[in-house]
Parts: C-alpha cells; sequence; structure tokens
C-alpha cells in the first residue's frame, strides 16, 4: 500500500467472489479517557473488509500487543481492542491495527489515547484587587492543571449561576481564562470566580473568589486605549474554524476593528463579542496573511498585528490500484499527495516499510556564487569507486568541482549554468550501481538595509531596520540577536515587536527601552538555501547603577562616616548620592543626607545601636537602584539620655503592685532599671534594680499592701556609663481583692432547640471586670466538656448557642477581676425543646394568568421532633437573599407573578425548636402571555391544540383559560 503523513480512505477495486486482501471500513482513531470516569474500560475500533475474513493484531508504540500474556489489560471484540482497566502509565500511546489474510496484509492509521483531567484550582486565598473608577482591570484566571489543552472559560460574580455578561467593556479570554474590565466602575464591585470547563471530559471546576474593590475617583480620569489581550502568530488548517482575540482597556470604552493588511477581509468572517473575536468560518490557503486589530476612543489609538498561516493535511491526487503481473515482468507503481507543507510519502508491504534504495543522492537547491555539497553515499562492500556526471557531461576535479573522498560533490561559486540533473556512479568488485538528483540554483540572499548604530535613553522607544532581497521562489525568515543570543519575540512581546510590512521587511521595534536591551544587535535574513547577517550597537543611556562596596570608617555615640564606590553611570554623569540607613528594630530605609563625592557622614544616631547603611546614584535621567547594604556596625555607648516612657500597670492578686514600662535602647553594656516607688501619703521611695535589660514588668508582692491603693511610680536606665533621667511620676494601684458575692440568677428559659437565655441580678460593677457563664448537661457524653462563655461587666442578660435538643443543662454564673474569680451563683435548670423536623417539604408550582399557585406536601414530625405549628414561605428575587415572608397554616400559597426577573420560593416547617430545612423552586420569568377563548361546544375540536399549548406553557409561560 501507499502511505502518506496522514492517511485518508484506501482506494481499491476488488474482486470480492475471487478473494481479496483487507481493506478498512473502520479505523482507530484518537481517544481521550476521562481519569474519573466510571467505564473502566476504552475501545478502539477496527474492522476490515476481507476474502476470506481478515484476523487482527494491534501494534502499540511500534510493539506487537501479547493478547495472551499474563494479567493482559487488552482483548479483542472482532477487530476492535478492548483495553480493561486503563492505566496511565501503561496505556498512554500509539496504537495501530493490522488486518491480515493469505492474500496480504494492510496497517491502519495510527491513533492515540492519552488521559483526560481537570484538576481543582489551588485552595490559596484570592487577593483582592482594588482599581480607580475609570481603569482598567485584569482578574486571572490562572486554571488548574488539565489535559487536553482546550479548556472553555465563564466568570460568576458572588454566587452560581450568576454569569458576568460580556460586552464591550467586559471580555473573557478563551485561551487564558483572564477576565478583562476596560473601564472599572461601583457596579463592578463584588466577588469574581473563574469557572474552567473540559468539553473532552465534561468536568468543570471553580476558583476562589477574587474580591474587586472599585475606588471612588472624582472627577474619573480619562485613558487612551490599550491592548491587553493580542493574538499571537496562528497557525490553521483548510477547513478550521479559528478564533482571533483582541481586547483593549480604556476610558471611553474603546471600540476595536479588524483588517487584512494584506487584501480584503476573507468573504468567510464574523466580527463577534462587541468586536474582542474575528471568527474565520472554514479557512481557506487564500485566508493566510497579516490581520491587524485596532482599538480607539477618545484619548486615543493602539494597534496589533500578527501572521495567520493555513496549512492543509495529505490529500490523494493519485493512488495504487490492485494489479496482476506476470512472474519476471516489471510493474511500476506511483501515488502522489497534495497538502502544505508538502507531505512525505512512504511505502508499506504487508504492513511493513518497503527500502528501495539506501542514502539516494536528493534535490538539492544552492544559491548564486555560494557553494553546494551533494552527498553521495551508497551502502557497498569493498568500498566503492565514486564517478558522477551532469545530465550527459562527465564531472572530473576542476577550480570548482571537486568530489570527495567519500564520493560526495562539491561546487564553488555556483552559476545558473550549474543546474541540471547530477547522477552518482558507484562500482566496485561486486556490481554497479546509480543515483540521480538534481541541482536549482537560486538569487542570493543580500541585505539591502541593515540596520543602524543607535542612541536611545531608557525608557523611550526605537527601531533597528533590516531589509534583503531573496529568490521570489523562497520564503524569508529574519532572525534577531542580541548579543549572539536569539530574541525570543513570543517570550518578550512586551520589547520587541516586529511590524507586519512587507515580507521583505525585517524591521525590529523595541518598545520601553532598558539598560538590558544595549549591545550588539544582529539581523540574519535566512532562507532554506542561504543566510546573511549584518550587525549594529545599540547605546541605552539611563540612571545610574547601584553605587559598590559600602563600608564604615569610623563612628563615634551618634555619628558614622560612610565610604563607596561609583557605579555606572550608564552614558550620563552622576550629579549626586543620596545615603539611607536603618537600625536593627525598623524594616524602612531613611534618607540620611546627600553627597556629590564617596565619602559620607550620618549623625543623629542612637549610641550602642547595629546600623546598615546603602547609596542611591542619581543623574540627570533619573534616579537608579540602591547599593547593596553595608554589614551591620554598631555606635558607641553612651549612658541613657531619656527616660523609659508608658510607665503604667496595676491589676494582678492580693498584696501585689504590678508595675510597667516601655523598653529603652540598651545604650550600651550591662544595662538595667532602676524603679522608685510609694504609697502616695508615705515620704520614703522604696528602689529596687532589674538587671534583665529587656525587662518591662516588675511585680512587688507585700502581703500587708491593702487593696486599691495609691502608689507613686518612677522608672530609669542605667549602663556601665551611668544613670539616665526618671520617667514622669505615674499613679499605680495595688491589686484588687476577687469577688466576694455570687450573682443570683433571676430567670431563664429555652428559646429553641438550641439556644436558651437567661438573666441575673448584676454585682457592685466597680468590683468585677465580667462575668464567665458556666453551662453542662448532667447525662452527657465521656467526651463532652462543660462549656464556659464570657460576658461583659455591664450585661445582666446572655445568650447560649449550640444546645443539644430535647437535653437537661446546668446554668451557674460567678463574677471576676483581675485578682480572680468569685463564688458561682446556685444552678439554674433548663430543658430544650425537640428539634425541628428533617423532612425538606416538596415544593410544585402552577402558573395562572397573574399570579402562581405554590403548594407543598405536609411535613410529619418524627416521635423525637417538634410538631410543626405554622408554614413560613419567602418569596425572593434570584441573586438575593433577602423577600416578602408569608406566615401561613395550610399548604398551599398564591404569589404574585414578577416581570422583573426570575424569582424564588422557599419554604420552611416553623416549630418551637426552630425551622426545618427548607424546600425550594424557581418561578421563570414572565414574557409572554397568550390568552386563548373557546366554548364548550368546541371543546372537542380544540382539544388537540389545548394539549400542544399546554406544552408551550412549559417553555413560554403561556396562559391557557
Amino acid at each position: 500500500m501507499c502511505g502518506a503523513s496522514t492517511q485518508g480512505e484506501d482506494f481499491y477495486e476488488v474482486d470480492e467472489a475471487a478473494g481479496s486482501g483487507p481493506v478498512f471500513e473502520e479505523q482507530p482513531v484518537n481517544t481521550i479517557y476521562p481519569e474519573e470516569s466510571p467505564e473502566a474500560k476504552i475501545t478502539m475500533t477496527c474492522r476490515a473488509r476481507a476474502n476470506p475474513p481478515a484476523t487482527y493484531k494491534w501494534i502499540f508504540d511500534g510493539e506487537e500487543i501479547d493478547m495472551n500474556a499474563q494479567k493482559s489489560h487488552y482483548s479483542l471484540a472482532g477487530g476492535n481492542l478492548v483495553i480493561s482497566y486503563p492505566h496511565k502509565g501503561k496505556h498512554v500511546g500509539r496504537y495501530s491495527c493490522l488486518a491480515s489474510n493469505k492474500y496480504g496484509s494492510v496497517i491502519s492509521r495510527s491513533a492515540s489515547v492519552q488521559f483526560g483531567y481537570l484538576d481543582f484550582f489551588s485552595s490559596e486565598e484570592r487577593e483582592s484587587v482594588y482599581v480607580k473608577e475609570g481603569q482598567g482591570a485584569v482578574l486571572l484566571c490562572a486554571p488548574p492543571p488539565h489535559y487536553p489543552a482546550e479548556l472553555s472559560f465563564r466568570w460568576i460574580l458572588n454566587e452560581f449561576p450568576t454569569f458576568i455578561p460580556l460586552d464591550k467593556r467586559r471580555f473573557v479570554s478563551q485561551i487564558t481564562g483572564n477576565l478583562y474590565i476596560s473601564k472599572v466602575d461601583a457596579s463592578d464591585s463584588g466577588n469574581y470566580s473563574c469557572i474552567a470547563s473540559s468539553p473532552a471530559i465534561s468536568k468543570s471546576v471553580f476558583s476562589n473568589y477574587i474580591p474587586l474593590v472599585p475606588l471612588a475617583e472624582r472627577p474619573i480620569r480619562k485613558y487612551p486605549a490599550d491592548f491587553k489581550v493580542k493574538f499571537p502568530d496562528t497557525t490553521a488548517m483548510v477547513g478550521q474554524n479559528i478564533t482571533l482575540e483582541c481586547f483593549a482597556l480604556g476610558n471611553p470604552v474603546p471600540e476595536i476593528r479588524w483588517k487584512k493588511l494584506d487584501g480584503p477581509m476573507p468573504a468567510n468572517h464574523e466580527v463577534r463579542m462587541a468586536g474582542a473575536h474575528l471568527h474565520l468560518n472554514n479557512v481557506q490557503i487564500e485566508d493566510a496573511g497579516a490581520y491587524q486589530c485596532e482599538a480607539l476612543n477618545s484619548k486615543g489609538k493602539d494597534y496589533h498585528s500578527a501572521r495567520l498561516s493555513v496549512e492543509a493535511v495529505p490529500e490523494w491526487v493519485e493512488y495504487i490500484n490492485n494489479t496482476e503481473k506476470g512472474l519476471g515482468s516489471e510493474h511500476a507503481m506511483s501515488c502522489e499527495a497534495s497538502g502544505k507543507p508538502k507531505p512525505h510519502i512512504r511505502w508499506l508491504k504487508n504492513g511493513k516499510p518497503v527500502n528501495f534504495s539506501k542514502n539516494p543522492v536528493k534535490r538539492e537547491l544552492a544559491a548564486r556564487n555560494g557553494r553546494v555539497v551533494i552527498e553521495c553515499r551508497p551502502r557497498a562492500a569493498p568500498k566503492p569507486t565514486i564517478s558522477w556526471s551532469k545530465d550527459t557531461e562527465l564531472l572530473h576535479n576542476s577550480t570548482r568541482v571537486f568530489i570527495w573522498e567519500d564520493g560526495s560533490l562539491e561546487i564553488l561559486n555556483v552559476t545558473r549554468a550549474d543546474e541540471g540533473r547530477y547522477t552518482c556512479f558507484a562500482e566496485n568488485d561486486r556490481g554497479k550501481a546509480n543515483s540521480t538528483g538534481s541541482l536549482l540554483v537560486t538569487d542570493a540572499t543580500k541585505i539591502t538595509l541593515a540596520p543602524a548604530n543607535g542612541d536611545v535613553k531608557e525608557g523611550e522607544d526605537t527601531a533597528l531596520q533590516c531589509a534583503a532581497s531573496h529568490d521570489p521562489s523562497l520564503d524569508i525568515t529574519f532572525i534577531w540577536a542580541l548579543e549572539g543570543q536569539v530574541i525570543d519575540l513570543h517570550k518578550d512581546s512586551l520589547h520587541y515587536e516586529r511590524p507586519l510590512n512587507g515580507s521583505s521587511n525585517g524591521e525590529l521595534l523595541i518598545r520601553n527601552v532598558q539598560l538590558k536591551h544595549a549591545g550588539n544587535y544582529s539581523c540574519t535574513a535566512e532562507t532554506l538555501v542561504d543566510n546573511v547577517t549584518a550587525s549594529a550597537y545599540l547605546l541605552v543611556r539611563g540612571a545610574p547603577g547601584a553605587p559598590g562596596g559600602v563600608r564604615v570608617l569610623n563612628k563615634t555615640e551618634k555619628s558614622i562616616t560612610v565610604q563607596w564606590s561609583k557605579g555606572a553611570d550608564n552614558h550620563s554623569p552622576i550629579t549626586k548620592y543620596t545615603i539611607q540607613f536603618r537600625d536593627a528594630y525598623s524594616k524602612v530605609w531613611k534618607n540620611a543626607s546627600t553627597w556629590e563625592l564617596g565619602v559620607g557622614n550620618r549623625g543623629g544616631l542612637f549610641p550602642w545601636t547595629d546600623y546598615e547603611f546603602r547609596v542611591i546614584a542619581t543623574n540627570t535621567l533619573g534616579t537608579g537602584e540602591p547599593s547593596s547594604p553595608s554589614p551591620k556596625d554598631k555606635t558607641l555607648d553612651s549612658f541613657p539620655v531619656v527616660a523609659p516612657s508608658n510607665v503604667t500597670g496595676g491589676g494582678g492578686t492580693n498584696g501585689e503592685l504590678i508595675i510597667t514600662w516601655k523598653p529603652l535602647y540598651y545604650y550600651g553594656p550591662n544595662f538595667g532599671y532602676i524603679l522608685a516607688f510609694k504609697q502616695k501619703l508615705e515620704q520614703v521611695w522604696r528602689y529596687v534594680t532589674v538587671s534583665d535589660p529587656q525587662a518591662r514588668r516588675y511585680v512587688h508582692k507585700d502581703s500587708s499592701i491593702p487593696a486599691k491603693t495609691e502608689f507613686q511610680v518612677k522608672v530609669k536606665a542605667f549602663n556601665s556609663k551611668g544613670d539616665g533621667p526618671y520617667s514622669t511620676t505615674a499613679a499605680i494601684y495595688s491589686a484588687d481583692d476577687t469577688p466576694s458575692k455570687a450573682p443570683q440568677i433571676v430567670s431563664g428559659k429555652a428559646l429553641s432547640s438550641s439556644t436558651a437565655i437567661f438573666w441575673w441580678s448584676p454585682l457592685n460593677q466597680s468590683t468585677i471586670d465580667g462575668y464567665e457563664v458556666r453551662f453542662w448537661r448532667p447525662q452527657r457524653d465521656p467526651d463532652e466538656r462543660d462549656h464556659k462563655v464570657g460576658v461583659s461587666y455591664n450585661e445582666n442578660h446572655t445568650r447560649l448557642d449550640g444546645l443539644k435538643p430535647d437535653s437537661h443543662y446546668y446554668i451557674e454564673i460567678r463574677g471576676y477581676n483581675s485578682a480572680g474569680y468569685g463564688p458561682p451563683s446556685d444552678p439554674l435548670q433548663i430543658h430544650t425543646k425537640r428539634s425541628p423536623p428533617k423532612q425538606v417539604p416538596r415544593v410544585t408550582k402552577k402558573y395562572n394568568r397573574q399570579t402562581v399557585s405554590i403548594s407543598w406536601e405536609c411535613v410529619k414530625p418524627q416521635e423525637n421532633e417538634a410538631p410543626v405549628d405554622e408554614y413560613r414561605v419567602l418569596y425572593r428575587k434570584q441573586g438575593h437573599s433577602s423577600g416578602k415572608l408569608y406566615n401561613t397554616k395550610t399548604l398551599f400559597i398564591e404569589l404574585p407573578l414578577r416581570s422583573d426577573g426570575n424569582y424564588v420560593v422557599e419554604v420552611r416547617a416553623h416549630t418551637e425548636g426552630g425551622e426545618g430545612p427548607v424546600g425550594q423552586i424557581e418561578i421563570q420569568k414572565t414574557n409572554i402571555n397568550f390568552f386563548i377563548f373557546f366554548p364548550v361546544s368546541t371543546y372537542k375540536l380544540c382539544f388537540f391544540i389545548f394539549l400542544h399549548l399546554h406544552l408551550l406553557n412549559i417553555f413560554l409561560n403561556v396562559s391557557i383559560v
């Protein structure tokens, strides 16, 4: 058989009565098996027409499958291959079917088996996005790992299924899944979630919510159009439908227009999604070319261009037929296929490749005035002698033509006269062989416009020119490199761009030039035959580089001298340096001073404190990056110069005086604090030394101190250099006594199956800080603990939640203050209500002319559940949490129909123990109402019409009277 890179139908004329080889009627197709599929098997189809009937074998990644292997997952069903309990690690690959009978074998096209999956989104919380009103916003979808690559995307706002409508202002890219809002306004506030769906495995997943917070700005500023979604260079197959995406941010909302740069727009094009999508149906070869999208508003325009290439799958132009030939006769078989790029054709005999020759001489292309080598490497032993001919002329070595030792033919300074057919002759004592190829001479590629050296400032745009002439029969490609490294225009599209202004023009645009873009640029014009290169240097001037070698020269208690070395000036002289510093207690850098030399002094520092410094250079083009920080260095020590602050205290237990303060910098070694205190009416101060430099609290214990006694307190710091000043004197009170009385519980009751409330007589508020409530069940599970709740000192009642239904509880309460807890009250006993029924009401609806009748089944409580006393019906708009609430003791209710959107009706059973679970039903928006009247005498005649209109009632809200 004759096979191309993509096989079509098999073409045979078969005399089935006389017997025939296999001809495929069904062949395997590419299959994606969902990893979560409940059906634990894959079936690959294969069926061939043959006389006698064919037998079947299957080949997996080039190896025949052994159907009888132990623990094999494979089996045959007719010619079909069944893979039971597929395993991703074993069964992913390419499969082909071999059908055979006594007349021969034929192998099917190969088909792949892949495992499809769509993971869940990351569980990490998404950060809020803050955007000023009038500006554009981009919410990133970041889809999870998946296969296959094709996903579809939608976004929801606040809750499912409120999908975000897409219009001129809002767009969802079906490539990245990102949501783009060209101009944010206050109505965009909310929580957004990306839904990614895989059509191949019928699965969808949701992302965590992303809060979008519009920030009010008055007046709202306007912004020019700016493309954020740009379609890349795209390759499509003939007959395929493709979509190109472009979307721009801006205020006012930009308008998007499309055009084809090298011809009229295809007749099969459609502009969709308010201009963001250019859809091409049934793509043809002539649709290839450069396409441009343009975004414009009253503030400005933006453009983007990229190229569409169109390729075609192989199709048979000429194919082989069944043939009978006599023994010893000659027979030539040929087949030809069309396609773009040109198909590769291979021959198979009974399913196996056929080699007609080894290393044949090939067709070669050479540029005029260039060099070409035509290889001739026959398989032979012993080594053959090689000779060459051009057309009918025998070739010999000359100044331009050489026959190499390995048999290759080299031609220098190629001219048009060298075109023709070249034959390589090989001969040894075992025989002769020859092979013929051809040489086609093309015009040489030449640079016609070379790039010129450039000088730009950082942040500017620039262009490097490059144009070339080439043979019109060849395609030309321009490759740009920076310092020998090829520039990837797709990965670095933020800065590099190739405008589509002619196939012979290779101009390179560099947008927002950075210092890293300086260097030697080379433009290579390349065809299939030759290439030529031209270079230029781009000089980029910008803000200075970071200074280096920052170090401390000398220091005192409050100052340090810093030295540094000059960094790169980036081709603009440095005008000043800024010194910044930070200490060990801060992460924020502060400006110290500005200097024009390489040495600076910083005063006003704290003694005995670690500091690090960095330096920033400035020139006329801007301020550069900061240097690396200097090694940390400590100023010299000094006695404390300030007093501790925030001296306060109080609290504790009986007989305690607690003193607290805010710690100071150490100022030097052997740092500590001296505390002085006395009762208000005493004359003599008492002193205590605290040697811990990090201390911020001291507790003086004396059982003779009366409760709530006022003390005067002051604190100072000391170190090995001396003492610092005292703080201002503070009034601090000694600890209070614990509450001596218990609160008296007045009353209490259960509100439902899980909540209760009770009241008590309050204690003197001056003696307590609050109340502790303790409640427990006398008959409880072994692992169930007592529950405790804190209550403010100025409250005399509280509510208890989370109680068990139909249970006894004891409740007690006691007061507390900083000294401890007082005695508990006498316990109060309550009994919670029975729980509401767990049965969900089953709700039905019936549409009338202007109302809808809602009914539901009676909710019947179990023996341990509370009886139903009424039903509560909530009628709310879809997407809203509140609405109108109705109470009824019946099992139905009549509600008005609304025309302002879809509504939801929720029904709950109400009991003394609370409300049961909700049953709900949707009420569709009323758009169409037909009213058809007919008399009783025509009933039989109109019954058929009534039956059909009843069906319309379901879908169109048609009322029949």
